[in-house]
């Protein structure tokens, strides 16, 4: 038991896996996107999406607890809705949202990469690609081959990464122009919720936490507790590393190196030298992202392969090392055709969009679920109400300004619709209320 007991994650290395899964790219991309909708008002955009994040993260606490299950939102989704195509759909846009975080890990990693490797700061647009595929491949590579990343080690890699962040956000602080920041609604009120909507996918990661109730110490007390110090952390470090941006930067220079702002905010105050500390946390942060987004998806492909709501092909693995070599191949297919084919607010919207629907789903499935899981039913209504009005406000931006944005995101939805409708292996309406199957 002992030997067990040691093996299994203190409350520390939760939040570190919360935190990981959320500071992992982005804030490095998203930052651009939020001021230029935002304005000086980019931090509240921030806060606000945090709070969303907050709310959402109740419900993920009490739905953990109850059903202690590795499929997540998935197996929430199935205990609160009896028709098995809704869990079925929730699982493939649950898949669709993490190819979107991959592409905007890739794409920022590319981003950065290129910015490092041309010091006269012209957009290298070949270089990018290269890079963004590149560092894919690479880690469909390494999960094929098998490394694995240890509780531990991603306590490490989080460490290092908030503090590079923190000593860019503090110095910085006493750096900013007070011109910058005012007035506070520059771009109005309207530019704080789209900004928000818009960057929502810098809080998904969080929910990562619950899948691993069954390898934490003291789950009853950490669970929770790992969720919201995760959030409150990321909330904080969002927050004033977007202040120190914006209080140091032109709305031009904003403009102009949108994808990679933040190394760039760090040039006044710290020069070359801190451009490329914050190039390299980047570079760290993204490729450790990919590594643990691609783990985790390719193993809920399996999963759901093995629970019929994906094509049986997905469950195949190596029988040496229990690989899902057919699931991280796809993955990594689809994400390397995505990337390349959309920009960052394209691939952005899409993500923050994905998951601000599938919070949308958990909070409507912990508002179902509320007596079994001992929830006051005004969270998950809150939650739900958040969650729809910042979907509405994205998709209301994207009308106005990115209607190919648009477009993506119908298409996406309407391919995650018909594949589970047309490789599930079960038919609507054949399971009746109570036939459904055992888990």
């Amino acid at each position: 038991m002992n030997t067990i007991d040691r093996e299994r994650l203190t409350l520390k290395e939760v939040v570190a896996m919360g935190v990981g899964g959320m500071i992992g790219g982005g804030i490095f991309s998203v930052l651009g996107l939020a001021i230029a909708q935002a304005g000086h008002a980019a931090p509240l955009a921030f806060a606000l999406g945090g709070c969303v994040a907050l709310i959402t993260g109740m419900a993920y606490g009490r739905l953990g607890l109850k059903y202690r299950s590795d499929g997540g939102s998935f197996t929430y989704l199935e205990k609160a809705f009896r028709h098995p195509n809704i869990a079925g759909i929730g699982g493939w846009l649950l898949l669709a949202g993490y190819i979107g975080t991959l592409s905007l890990y890739a794409y920022t990693f590319g981003a950065y990469g290129a910015a490092m490797l041309n010091p006269r700061d012209q957009a290298n647009p070949a270089m990018h690609h290269l890079l963004e595929s590149l560092i894919l491949l690479t880690f469909l590579g390494i999960n094929l081959y098998g490394v694995k990343a240890s509780g531990t080690t991603e306590l490490l890699i989080v460490t290092v990464k908030v503090l590079i962040l923190l000593l860019f956000a503090i110095i910085g602080l006493f750096f900013i122009r007070a011109d910058h920041l005012l007035p506070v609604f520059n771009q109005g009120q309207l530019g704080v919720l789209m900004g928000a909507a818009l960057i929502f996918v810098a809080y998904e990661g969080f929910e990562l936490i619950p899948n691993a109730v069954n390898e934490m110490e003291d789950p009853g007390r950490n669970l929770t507790r790992g969720i919201f110090w995760s959030i409150g952390i990321t909330i904080t470090v969002y927050v004033l590393v977007s202040l120190v941006a914006v209080g140091n930067l032109t709305p031009d220079e904003i403009h102009r190196y949108g994808e990679y702002a933040l190394a760039v905010a760090a040039k006044p105050f710290l020069g070359q030298a801190g451009f490329l500390l914050i190039g390299l946390a980047a570079l760290f942060s993204t490729a450790s992202a990919i590594n643990a987004t691609l783990f985790g998806t390719a193993r809920l492909g399996k999963v759901m392969a093995e629970e019929r709501e994906l094509p049986a092909a997905f469950a195949f693995v190596r029988r040496s090392k229990d690989i899902p070599w057919f699931s991280l191949i796809v993955i990594t297919g689809i994400t390397l055709a995505f990337v390349n084919l959309g920009n960052l607010t394209v691939i952005a919207a899409f993500s923050s969009s994905t998951f601000l629907l599938i919070f949308l789903a958990i909070n409507l499935s912990a508002w179902r679920l509320r007596r079994q899981i001992g929830l006051p039913p005004a969270w998950p209504l809150i939650g739900m109400l958040f969650s729809l009005a910042a979907w509405l406000t994205l998709l209301v931006y994207l009308w106005q300004t990115r209607r190919d944005g648009l477009y993506w995101i119908g298409g996406g939805y309407g391919a995650v619709i018909l594949a589970e409708l047309l490789f599930s292996r079960r038919r609507l309406g054949t399971l009746q209320p109570g036939s459904r199957r055992p888990h």
